[in-house]
């Protein structure tokens, strides 16, 4: 069954968080857990596993998160706020992916600071800079490695009513998709199995499901073995974006 977080439910998470770069941000956890909240001792999940982890990083104006990487793929989706990631300047509404042991920033953040979404499939304990020795060293020993990244954005606010493909799917299953409905819609997601989990980001208007309404900045997953996501729009439409997780 679909995990559901609505934005109202996520912001009692809302906490300061510092990196061991010293990049500076709050953090709010949606879904799953991450080293800023969970308790100590805790055992991490065994690497491979399905573990959904959803959260939004408010990143401070002016501050840069140095390059790295990460043990688990994800998508990050920039919500507010203008920022560099690596070469491509980055606004709302980008969607961002990369591969699990694939490096990529600096994110710059502008004046404004930038916000975004970070979505994961697999626990991930915490960022590897490229700036440490040890971090590179132990990239280059990952087995079957390769630098998988994907950008779609940003893309400004539109009023047509459409499906629109941002990132095409390829054959293990990795794409992206964003859906604007009219009051009332209907929406049908594409089949999760066709990936390793999906997740669905409201951007505007609302979601109506299992008798719930998900209003701008709810997230929810969805698992491989489950049935096509599925919702109807509130009364202001609905602007979404689904994202699928190539499988392993």
């Amino acid at each position: 069954m679909p995990l559901m977080m609505s934005e109202n439910q996520a912001r009692v998470n809302r906490r300061r968080g510092q990196a061991a770069d010293g990049v500076t941000f709050w953090h709010t956890l949606y879904l799953g857990t991450t080293r800023y909240n969970m308790a100590p001792g805790t055992p991490d999940p065994e690497p491979g596993t399905l573990f959904p982890m959803a959260f939004l990083v408010e990143q401070d104006p002016g501050s840069v998160a140095h390059a790295h990487y990460h043990q688990a793929d994800q998508f990050q989706v920039v919500v507010h706020g203008r920022a560099t990631l690596g070469t491509h300047a980055v606004a709302p509404v980008t969607v961002h992916f990369a591969g699990a042991y694939t490096a990529y920033g600096p994110i710059r953040a502008g004046e404004e600071g930038v916000h975004y979404f970070t979505l994961r499939n697999g626990f991930d304990p915490g960022a590897r800079f490229m700036e440490l020795a040890e971090h590179r060293a132990a990239l280059r020993t990952v087995p079957g490695r390769r630098h998988r990244e994907a950008v779609a954005g940003p893309a400004e606010p539109r009023d047509a009513l459409a499906v629109e493909s941002l990132l095409p799917e390829q054959a293990d299953g990795l794409g992206a998709w964003r859906y604007r409905l009219a009051p009332g819609g209907t929406l049908v997601g594409p089949a999760p199995a066709a990936g390793a989990g999906q997740y669905w980001l409201v951007l505007s208007g609302g979601l109506l499901r299992d008798n719930a309404a998900y209003g701008p900045l709810s997230c929810g997953f969805a698992y491989p073995d489950d049935t096509p996501f599925t919702g109807e729009a509130g009364p202001q439409g609905l602007d979404v974006l689904a994202m699928q997780f190539p499988r392993r």
